[in-house]
């Protein structure tokens, strides 16, 4: 009999119709032959089916299931779709775990942590990462101008602390442009994080590891023709440039995915990440890694798996099924 997988797209955060694109796509990879495949969208308080025959029907959150002709339909799988709160920061995986259902992405300590830039950026300097001096700031907190950039330089990166896709980021370079960055980091998230420069190169790092199998996905570099890499230039094509294979040396890149295995391995990641850097004099510096990177037609995990030769359909195959039998252990 084949499973139902649910494909769980949407959240809470600026990134919700980039996670539904992203669910989509996976929905569409998905092989019909062996699983169900019903799409979920998730808004605050509204769930609901939107696939086919299907579309608007409820999600029962008491054990995420649904009604068909009066008859409940359960899930044997969820794919998390959601880039963001609350896919992407451990809140729908401890709900999953509750009720029992397993799910593609990381664990509740894993999402909660690598969702957390500043406290994830810690944790792997203590594990011997190279990354970007940071400060973090609460909305509580006194902001004192000339003690951040006495940690941090000029230029320096004022973040949302949690959230993805770009939103809210932005390059200061003056004194008096940090004030304004901060605001309208505050306007994504609860906490921000001020980030030293470091000049180079965006090297970007797509792979899974599944019973055992490690898939590291060839490197890509991202040239973009703004500052920086922000949402603009993440899903405007003429903005920027995401060249696969990346154009470094085969010696550097094999340092890159070494590098990504272990920061793999250190956070107990599971399911497919995308972990990306600054290249500075032949060194890797860790910015962030994403564990629910995005999926989309636009999206650069994708094309890297498309490079190296591996069938999206066979590979998700193969995440479920370990996911579904992981929890039978």
């Amino acid at each position: 009999m084949k499973k139902n997988i649910a494909v769980i797209g949407g959240g809470n955060s600026s990134e919700y119709f980039i996670s539904l694109q992203s669910a989509e796509t996976i929905a569409k990879a998905i092989d019909k032959e062996k699983f169900n495949v019903y799409t979920v969208q998730i808004k605050g308080k509204d769930w609901e089916l939107t696939s086919d025959r299907f579309c608007g029907i409820p999600i029962d959150k008491n054990d995420f299931s649904f009604k068909d002709n009066g008859q409940k339909v359960k899930f044997d799988c969820a794919y998390i779709a959601i880039h963001g709160t609350p896919g992407e920061d451990g809140k729908l995986q401890s709900y999953f775990e509750m009720i029992g259902l397993p799910y593609t992405s990381c664990n509740v300590l894993c999402s909660s942590l690598t969702f957390n830039k500043y406290f994830c950026n810690t944790y792997l300097k203590q594990r011997g990462i190279k990354a970007a001096n940071s400060i973090l700031l609460q909305k509580k907190d006194k902001i004192d101008t000339k003690k951040i950039i006495e940690t941090t330089g000029l230029p320096c990166f004022v973040k949302p602390n949690e959230g993805g896709s770009s939103f809210g980021i932005t390059k200061v370079k003056k004194e008096e442009e940090l004030i304004p960055a901060i605001e309208k980091a505050f306007k994504e998230s609860p906490q921000v994080i001020i980030e030293q420069f470091v000049k180079g190169r965006e090297i970007t790092s797509g792979l899974v590891k599944i019973n055992g199998k490690e898939y590291i996905f060839p490197l890509t570099e991202v040239v973009s023709a703004n500052e920086f890499f922000d949402y603009e230039a993440k899903y405007d094509a003429e903005e920027t440039q995401e060249i696969t294979p990346a154009p470094i040396d085969d010696e550097l890149a094999e340092k890159c995915k070494t590098l990504s295995s272990k920061i793999y391995d250190y956070l107990n990641c599971s399911g497919i990440v995308r972990i990306d850097y600054i290249l500075h004099d032949n060194e890797f510096n860790f910015l962030e890694i994403n564990t629910v990177p995005g999926m989309s037609p636009a999206s650069i995990v994708p094309k890297q798996i498309n490079e190296y030769g591996l069938n999206l359909t066979n590979l998700l195959s193969e995440i479920i099924e370990a996911a579904i039998n992981s929890s039978k252990s």
